[in-house]
């Protein structure tokens, strides 16, 4: 397959990743490797699922150490090998304190600590924060960097061992609902109205390549959003369209949001 064909199903800001993608694929498939690639973003899961479906040699498995991980890696081998018991390379790292303003601490202090290590954001998958601690996916590969290393999260100082993922304690996804109502279901219109910014102000992100749309890059402000979608703004945050409720007499349709809290 020509990567012109390839690249008519994608962003065209996504190419380079189509190609370490593709290259991926075929390498596992035409010379017999197994590769196993760092974490995915739910965008770049789906890309490298649909191209390694495409080739009739490759097989694919995306695992994120546990059921509905928004954050994966993936295992790619010919078709031939099974891929079911083979190692994700994902660990816990749980991340304690004995102060108790630890419970203050939110997913943005985490990650900031992990990045401020130097450790890239591909190495690290979903951060379940408690009021008590925080469980984080880690590739095997930096477990004892980061069991080491880590000892301070917003100025609080901490401590960090590596667990198995048996001993992940997974926290669900936290969602502040609102109602709201809109003229259309543009994305500008109902970006403006969740993140309470004016309609001028938001067309600057969406137009520069900051705003995502089920984590793929959305950069016309009257593009049509659904039930479902994921929209995430650099700097502003994210939120779901989680149900259409129906036009009002005036002709405004309802919608139910969630923002991530």
């Amino acid at each position: 397959m020509s990567r012109t064909d390839l690249y008519a199903h994608f962003h065209p800001d996504e190419k380079s990743f189509v190609d370490r993608a593709w290259e991926w694929v075929e390498r596992a498939a035409e010379q017999h490797e197994l590769r196993r690639t760092d974490f995915l973003d739910p965008r770049q899961a789906h890309i490298l699922y649909a191209l390694a479906n495409r080739h009739p040699d490759a097989a694919i498995r995306l695992e994120g150490g546990y059921e509905g991980a928004e954050r994966v890696r993936a295992l790619i081998a010919p078709d031939y090998r099974p891929l079911e018991d083979e190692d994700a390379g994902i660990s816990v790292l749980d991340i304690a304190s004995d102060d108790r303003r630890q419970s203050e601490l939110d997913h943005g202090d985490y990650l900031g600590a992990l990045l401020g290590l130097g450790i890239k954001r591909d190495k690290i998958g979903d951060i379940h924060v408690r009021e008590d601690g925080c469980h984080v996916l880690i590739a095997d590969e930096i477990g004892d960097f980061l069991r080491t290393h880590l000892k301070q999260v917003h100025r609080l100082e901490t401590s960090a061992s590596v667990l198995p993922l048996s001993g992940l304690l997974a926290v669900p996804v936290k969602l502040e609902e609102s109602s709201i109502s809109v003229a259309s279901m543009r994305l500008d219109g109902i970006a403006s109205d969740v993140l309470r910014v004016s309609r001028a102000k938001i067309m600057d992100p969406i137009r520069a390549g900051r705003c995502r749309v089920n984590f793929k890059p959305v950069e016309d402000p009257s593009a049509q959003l659904r039930e479902g979608d994921i929209v995430s703004f650099k700097g502003f945050g994210r939120f779901r369209v989680l149900e259409a409720q129906g036009v009002s007499k005036s002709g405004r349709i309802r919608l139910r949001i969630g923002k991530y809290v």
